[in-house]
């Protein structure tokens, strides 16, 4: 994974980041190094899986840019700053715009303002139709996707600054700063509203709930715990979206842990060994992770208990999972994605999508997940 050594000075963060690299576990890299991956074996499906749609938005530029859904619509990004907003079910092209710029981060929304991160930390507003409403510049290059809720913009640059902006206007309402360890991940850690709160992933193995009013902290937790003697052994940084479900905020880190924690004061309900850079999916029952290694684990959401465990796609870099109906879908570095049965995680179904890694998180629309790869193709497979 690509690691940013801390600098004295922001602008000299923000110039030398990446300079220092661990190519072999770079997480937007198409094709793994090191560990082979495992071959695929032939399938028989045991249940039906079609594409539904695909949409060409323009590669990625190796930025893990993530479409987001707005109502009955999905609003999908390309690194050439291509912004596209289709119908979720037909996958039928509504607009389609560029920002005036790369874009490095997104898509975050409210269903009323689309909000992106561009080249050189440029924070850009489009209304529902793709007409531009306002800039806002941070001190850093942008990584993660802003989170829009209740008449407040976040967006998080790589020097770990939060900023809350009015989603109306672009004025800043608040700023929250936070340290980082000397070497960090570059991830995106994910941000997502909820209710009257922003949950923050944090470097570091750290997750936050800031007050989106006032950007007042309402708690502030570790995730994992930071072990080792160099380090780069003590990198544990938080993978993908927290998630939250019910009573719950669910997360996963780096050469850490994964757990839940009481979506009110932090506190955890349960947590377990693990390093992952993918990130979890929840339901009711199940929390699902992918590991480094590439097995998928499912814990039970109560307390804890393994559930299963399928150890069958090593080393091919697996994204975020979703959870869908009696399944759980994860992508890989090939744009596979593979369907496992949620109660045992036996192999169901396989769809492919164009051959490049899927990175992004996916999304469930009605009876579609949705997928984004690299190479800039939206896929929308339709569960059966």
């Amino acid at each position: 994974m690509r690691i940013s050594r801390k600098l004295v000075g922001v602008g000299v963060l923000a110039l030398m980041t990446g300079c220092s690299t661990i190519s072999s576990l770079n997480p937007f890299a198409s094709k793994p190094k090191g560990n082979l991956p495992a071959p695929l074996v032939e399938l028989k499906a045991s249940m039906a899986v079609r594409t539904a749609w695909k949409l060409e938005v323009g590669k990625s530029n190796n930025y893990p840019l993530t479409p987001a859904l707005a109502g009955n619509t999905v609003v999908a990004a390309g690194g050439d700053g291509t912004l596209v907003r289709v119908d979720a079910a037909s996958g039928r092209q509504l607009w389609r715009v560029k920002a005036g710029s790369d874009l490095t981060a997104g898509v975050g929304t409210d269903g009323e303002t689309i909000v992106v991160g561009g080249a050189k930390g440029v924070l850009m507003a489009f209304d529902m139709d793709g007409k531009p409403l306002w800039k806002a510049q941070l001190s850093s290059e942008i990584l993660s996707a802003p989170a829009v809720g209740q008449g407040v913009v976040v967006a998080r640059s790589i020097d770990n600054r939060i900023v809350g902006y009015d989603v109306k206007t672009g004025q800043k309402k608040w700023t929250v700063q936070r340290t980082s360890p000397p070497l960090t991940l570059r991830l995106a850690p994910g941000m997502v509203v909820h209710d009257k709160d922003v949950i923050i992933a944090q470097p570091g193995g750290k997750l936050m709930s800031l007050i989106l009013a006032t950007g007042a902290p309402r708690w502030e937790i570790e995730v994992g715990v930071a072990k080792g003697a160099t380090e780069l052994e003590r990198v544990t940084d938080i993978g993908g979206y927290p998630v939250v479900y019910e009573g719950d905020v669910c997360a996963v880190t780096y050469q850490g842990r994964v757990g839940c924690f009481d979506l009110a004061t932090g506190s955890p309900r349960w947590t377990r060994d693990i390093s992952s850079e993918a990130g979890v999916a929840v339901d009711q029952r199940f929390v699902f992770v992918p590991d480094d290694k590439g097995a998928v684990s499912a814990y039970n959401r109560d307390g804890g208990t393994s559930a299963w465990k399928n150890d069958k796609l090593s080393y091919r870099r697996l994204s975020t999972p979703v959870s869908y109906g009696r399944t759980v879908a994860v992508g890989d570095y090939q744009g596979y994605v593979h369907f496992l049965s949620r109660e045992d995680g036996a192999f169901l179904a396989r769809a492919a999508t164009d051959g490049s890694a899927i990175s992004s998180t996916p999304l469930v629309a009605g009876s579609n997940l949705i997928f984004q790869t690299q190479n800039g193709t939206v896929t929308a497979i339709a569960v059966e």
